[in-house]
């Protein structure tokens, strides 16, 4: 390293240390000089000690480092000690800070300047966002708490073990690919439980929708059917959020099926685009003659956004799927798979989805896996549709039946012309 590239590099490191130096300083603004384990001067000189420490690392030898380190480490950690008395505060945060920001400096002058820059910026916003990680703190609860550990189990743990290779019939079970779709799922249908309570049911019945139809299009159908016959006037605003929770399956279809196979996103397009833009626009009618007052939705219609069993079952719907789909190409040619993708549709569209996904990764034509795919999102919106035609009112049915069949037929008369 020249001597203008050390110079350089230990701006960099001054430049981490005032930074979150600036962050810290703010955070004890009100406190009284002497009353802060370090400020925003000191910051920057233990930033740039560990920038002089790694160019000293460097010239000699990496105990120079270690042992400045220590030595940092243990006066920030007297300062600390003699600071608890006179304010209480057992919060180890501006500690850590102190030292994260001697290792970043020294980073800077080892070598790794846009990595050090990176870290000191992304500590310095968690730094700033106590208010805000302590408020989401207070609104989490346990099952969320377990849910998001859940899934960091089947995707952290779990998914890298895995064998990446097929086995059985037709070497057609892959192991890790199956695993790696019920991650997909289960990762998307949590980000969507977030979102849905981060907004909040008081947003409206139309918000809510939009969000649940991410994670079950057909739960919600369920519930604001038999919400319609509770009372006059709700009928409109509830067909609209059925609507488009049902609209929002289609896009979903479209995001999975093109995260597996790329090639999917131009066959899938026009008639998904389609079928969406027929079940929204008579939610635009709707809004219209909707009550003035808003419709309340109780409570989020997911109760735990995530359980193992449920990634349990679902991977092995999707092996049964992955396996009949192969022995039906194999015994009837796309016709066996058509038959496939209109049975599983009524269960379940995004494992029979993904099945087919995958399979045009090696064997499947691209034409006949987006027929199908349009054929499985055509059948369960007709579930739906009945499911919404029996449980729900008179006047929902009218709303809501009528475009939903339209949006199936004009989708597969797009699909079957492309």
């Amino acid at each position: 390293m020249t001597e203008l590239e050390s110079l350089l590099s230990l701006g960099v490191a001054l430049a981490i240390g005032l930074l979150i130096g600036t962050e810290r300083g703010w955070q004890q603004r009100d406190s009284r000089e002497g009353e802060r384990i370090a400020g925003i001067r000191t910051y920057g000189l233990i930033g740039l000690l560990g920038g002089l420490g790694g160019l000293l690392a460097e010239h000699f030898s990496a105990l120079v480092l270690g042992l400045m380190f220590i030595g940092v480490a243990g006066v920030v950690t007297v300062a600390y000690l003699i600071n608890l008395p006179r304010d209480k505060d057992i919060g180890i945060t501006s500690l850590i800070a102190a030292l994260l920001t001697f290792v970043l400096g020294a980073m800077a002058t080892l070598g790794h300047v846009f990595a050090a820059a990176a870290v000191a910026v992304t500590a310095a916003i968690l730094l700033g966002m106590k208010p805000v990680i302590h408020g989401w703190l207070r609104k989490l609860e346990q099952q969320e708490l377990h849910a998001a550990l859940k899934l960091l189990l089947i995707t952290v743990v779990v998914l890298p073990i895995l064998p990446n290779q097929g086995y059985g019939p037709w070497e057609a079970l892959n192991p890790y690919e199956i695993w790696w779709m019920v991650v997909l799922i289960a990762g998307l249908s949590f980000s969507a439980y977030i979102a849905m309570k981060a907004v909040g049911a008081e947003k409206g019945v139309m918000v809510t929708a939009l969000l649940a139809g991410l994670v079950s299009s057909t739960a919600l159908t369920l519930y604001f059917a038999r919400l319609s016959r509770g009372g006059e006037g709700r009928h409109v605003l509830l067909a609209s959020g059925i609507l488009l929770a049902c609209s929002t399956m289609f896009p979903r279809i479209l995001l999975v099926a093109a995260v597996i196979n790329a090639g999917l996103f131009s066959s899938l397009l026009l008639p998904l685009t389609v079928m969406t833009v027929i079940s929204v626009l008579p939610v635009l009618l709707h809004r219209r003659l909707a009550a003035q007052g808003q419709v309340q939705t109780g409570e989020l219609l997911i109760k735990n956004p995530f359980q193992i069993r449920f990634a349990l079952l679902f991977g092995a719907l999707l092996a049964a799927i992955t396996l009949i789909a192969r022995a039906l190409q194999e015994w009837m040619g796309e016709t066996g798979v058509y038959m496939l993708a209109a049975v599983s549709g009524a269960m379940d569209v995004d494992a029979i989805t993904l099945t087919l996904s995958r399979m045009s990764l090696d064997h499947l034509p691209v034409a006949i896996t987006a027929t199908g795919i349009v054929i499985a999102g055509a059948v369960n919106t007709l579930v739906k549709a009945g499911l919404a035609g029996v449980l729900g009112s008179a006047e929902l049915r009218l709303r809501v039946v009528l475009p939903l069949l339209g949006a199936v037929a004009a989708g597969l008369g797009v699909a079957w012309v492309i």
